[in-house]
């Protein structure tokens, strides 16, 4: 076994033992395993720079350091549990991430630009006001996330990340409260600094979802925010704040609070052109190959980005080993072949049925 696949084993080890932890409410020890996990993955990017799964890396990096700082909150011996986290919220460098590294969604990213893009350049000319709330559902591994950042560094504006099953959970009786510091936060931030701010709701059928047993907190965390959606609109003409909301279960989602998301944009599975400008793009980070790009993107028809992403990343691995275990100096090429057969074993992570389910409730509640 390669260096580099120890590393990355390890590293998954320490993850799958946090994300235990952290489920079973082992706060500090959770906090203990996300570090070692930061720590491997940190030195992988370091040794090997060119990595094709860098991005991926240090994302799950950024992921599990904002799980820390939720989690230090919970422990007694660090905090007692009723700082201000909205600080924690916002995120104070401008995503690295824009429209031109988004492949495909052509349509997901016109609908974007027409709600928030082109109002805040040019608010003018739009005399009955453009919508302030933003539902982005579909299959996980689609670019939800990343097309929401995207947005944000085109009007360069303040990214509120939010994960609705923290404010779920952080603190009994807290809740309601967190959410109305989080609009408060994004209100100030935009009439202080002169710019829009986006509040990213991951998760948002956590936060908005329909439960059969519904409590007492739960009902007022949804009344305030039901009342922080309206008041943007109250307000329109004294900030520019904006909610993003992402979901993987929109069917989830309580019918009043779909009336508050103006647009609702499906993220679909890649189509055949956008597959082969994923397989592009992944390729592009690879020394050297020699791929029938048009016999592979057939191939990955079911796929998720992050699907094709990982299929890419698996056939160049397996090439990587090569280099260690038969002492070569450069890697081969990667061939069709190779990506050919990774897809015998790994399959795409969706299943067509979940398809039709997003499809279905796209057609009732479609507001693109």
């Amino acid at each position: 076994m390669s260096a580099q696949v120890m590393l990355e084993d390890m590293a998954r080890k320490y993850a799958i033992l946090a994300v235990k932890a952290d489920k079973e409410g082992k706060a500090e020890e959770a906090v203990n395993y996300y570090k070692k996990a930061i720590e491997i993955l940190t030195q992988i990017i370091t040794l090997y720079p060119d990595h094709v799964a860098r991005h991926a890396y240090e994302q799950m990096i950024n992921e599990y350091k904002r799980r820390i700082e939720v989690l230090t909150e919970l422990v007694p011996t660090v905090d007692n549990g009723k700082s201000d986290t909205t600080d924690d919220l916002v995120v104070k460098d401008k995503p690295k991430v824009s429209f031109n590294d988004v492949v495909g969604l052509d349509e997901v990213k016109e609908a974007l630009k027409e709600a928030i893009v082109y109002p805040t350049k040019r608010p003018e000319l739009f005399p009955l006001g453009w919508p302030r709330g933003i539902l982005l559902f579909g299959p996980p591994g689609c670019g939800k996330t990343m097309i929401a950042a995207a947005v944000a560094n085109e009007i360069d504006s303040k990214f509120i990340q939010v994960d609705a099953a923290s404010i779920m959970s952080k603190w009994l009786g807290e809740a309601e409260k967190n959410v109305a510091k989080i609009f408060n936060t994004a209100r100030e931030l935009s009439k202080k600094e002169n710019k829009p701010s986006i509040i990213f709701i991951d998760e948002i059928d956590a936060l908005l979802g329909v439960f059969g047993n519904e409590v007492g907190g739960e009902v007022r965390v949804r009344n305030q925010f039901l009342k922080e959606m309206d008041g943007l609109l109250d307000k329109s003409e004294n900030y520019k704040v904006y909610v993003i909301g992402a979901t993987n279960k929109p069917w989830r989602l309580d019918e009043p609070f779909l009336r508050r998301f103006q647009k609702r944009v499906y993220i679909p599975l890649p189509d055949l052109q956008q597959r082969k400008s994923l397989v592009n793009y992944y390729l592009s980070k690879i020394p050297s190959h020699k791929v029938n790009v048009d016999e592979v993107a057939n191939a990955l028809e079911g796929y998720t980005a992050s699907d094709i992403r990982d299929v890419v990343q698996t056939a160049y691995m397996k090439i990587v080993k090569e280099v260690f275990e038969k002492g070569l100096q450069t890697p081969r090429e990667l061939t069709t072949e190779d990506l050919l057969e990774v897809l015998k074993y790994r399959k795409p992570s969706v299943n067509q049925d979940i398809i039709k389910a997003y499809e279905s409730w796209y057609e009732k509640f479609k507001a693109l």
